[in-house]
């Protein structure tokens, strides 16, 4: 019988070792050289304190700040996801008909949310549309404000790949840097 359970333990020791401790090493390793922003979560800092990752989206909901798209996880990373309410289900017709109130020619991006629901970025029409209440808020000029938007639009990936967008505590933190 031992001659059966020792090599089953002997292969359980091996492979522990391999893949539970050499593996991960090696890739955070490799991770760590090649892209060490990246590997450590692309991490946005101000004053040295992080304050963010560029990956993360965050609820900003004063009036002086641009605001993130809605989250259908309410901004918790533990309870990232979609809604996975259809388009024909009443509480999503409901929530996206009460965040449209009032606002004709709202950007889609401002009234749905993500497949993540922690979607960092921002259409560039939603950012531009949110103009007038940041500067109203912040005493600028809508013409100062928007050349801060268009300063922090990040093109298409690969030059084909998505749409423009805003990356929205970038783009809050540089508003908090102007004014």
């Amino acid at each position: 019988m031992l001659t059966h359970i020792r090599p089953a333990f002997t292969l359980l020791a091996l492979f522990t070792l391999l893949l539970g401790l050499a593996y991960p090493l090696a890739i955070t390793g490799a991770a760590q050289l090649a892209l060490p922003w990246q590997a450590n979560g692309s991490q946005i800092l101000r004053d040295g304190q992080v304050v963010g990752s560029a990956l993360i989206g965050q609820d900003f909901t004063a009036p002086g700040y641009f605001h993130s798209r809605p989250s259908a996880a309410g901004y918790d990373a533990m309870a990232s996801g979609g809604s996975n309410l259809g388009p024909l289900s009443q509480k999503l017709i409901d929530r996206v008909t009460g965040d449209v109130a009032g606002r004709a020619g709202v950007a889609a991006d401002a009234v749905t949310t993500s497949a993540s629901g922690l979607d960092p970025d921002i259409s560039v029409a939603n950012a531009l549309d949110q103009v007038a209440r940041v500067a109203a808020a912040r005493g600028m000029t809508s013409a100062n404000l928007t050349a801060l938007v268009t300063g922090q639009i990040q093109g298409r990936l690969f030059g084909l790949l998505g749409e423009p967008r805003v990356n929205v505590l970038r783009l809050n933190l540089a508003l908090d840097a102007a004014n």
